[in-house]
């Protein structure tokens, strides 16, 4: 792909296929659009209504990370042009560069460069997710949304009836094939997206690490309802769930047995002793991961390697 920019978008020819993911087709060319003509994805019609946002990546200006993206584009411009495709309404829906938009205006500049691709509400979603997949700063609700709709995207173009169904078309890739082409593994896929039936006040304390993710992943299981009772027991005991107290909301619920009552007393007992905790620090786990890994990254590594290892075990005692 040449540096050379154009200001107006030329006439497409037919689209050739894509050999190298990261590179446009030779028929595509990078033009600089006007920001004023950009626009944020509209939203995949099965989840309007449903997904909090038309897209699932948050650009807020208080984040430290957008107001470092404005500054190295006011510095040095946009060196990652944007995916857009047209809108019938006019301009164009951002697919991916979202963030890049926003530095963009808050760098005060006229335009950024762009790739113009025509796409349907399927393609752009996947395009959406791949182009953010390998970023480390992503929220888990940024991430379960995103999964979600990926989801969504295999649920509608299989028409199957549900996310977990086992009897997939051939035609259709399985929930575990889409997660390998996004470099986890179909449990982690599911678990994630599972978080988006989450109440958005648990949802936030995901985000914010008060909870975390196994725990959450439980906790996902549960009614709206029973959930408010689970919002309930936080307050009243000044506590954030274990993963054994969360399965054990998850088991009263599945017994139709969730009250305040048993919420609160659950919530309100006393924790294990460290003792009986196994606890695997930073510091101990950093040796064995690159130094670019986060801890987000190293534990969904870690779960990874410890699902592989089950797998092999059952394997093994099945002979």
């Amino acid at each position: 792909m040449s540096d050379t920019t154009t200001n107006a978008p030329k006439k497409r020819g037919k689209k050739q296929a894509q050999e190298t993911p990261a590179a446009p087709p030779q028929d595509e060319q990078v033009v600089r659009l006007p920001l004023s003509e950009l626009h944020s994805f509209k939203g995949y019609p099965a989840l309007r209504g449903v997904m909090p946002g038309n897209q699932p990546y948050q650009v807020r200006d208080d984040d430290p990370s957008m107001q470092q993206i404005a500054a190295r584009i006011k510095e040095r411009g946009v060196r990652q042009p944007a995916i857009v495709r047209p809108d019938p309404e006019g301009g164009y829906e951002i697919i991916a560069g979202h963030r890049r938009h926003r530095g963009s205006e808050l760098a005060e500049l006229p335009d950024m460069p762009a790739i113009i691709r025509g796409m349907s509400d399927e393609e752009a979603v996947i395009e959406m997710v791949d182009s953010n997949v390998q970023r480390e700063d992503v929220l888990p609700s940024e991430r379960a949304w995103a999964y979600r709709m990926r989801l969504e995207v295999e649920k509608h173009q299989g028409a199957r009836t549900d996310l977990t169904s086992p009897k997939i078309s051939a035609k259709f890739r399985s929930d575990d094939e889409i997660g390998k082409s996004l470099g986890i593994s179909g449990d982690t896929l599911r678990n994630y997206a599972s978080l988006t039936e989450l109440l958005p006040q648990l949802l936030k304390l995901v985000d914010e690490k008060q909870i975390a993710l196994s725990p959450a992943y439980q906790l996902a299981y549960l009614t709206k309802d029973e959930q408010m009772l689970v919002l309930d027991a936080l307050d009243y005991s000044q506590n954030m769930p274990s993963l054994s107290q969360a399965q054990r909301l998850k088991k009263a619920s599945q017994q139709g047995a969730l009250t305040v009552e048993l919420s609160r007393s659950i919530m309100s007992e006393e924790k294990k002793s460290e003792q009986d905790r196994v606890v695997l620090t930073g510091d101990k786990l950093k040796k064995y991961f690159p130094k670019s890994y986060t801890p987000q990254k190293m534990e969904e590594t870690i779960i990874k390697l410890l699902e592989a290892w089950q797998k092999k075990r059952q394997r093994s005692q099945e002979r």
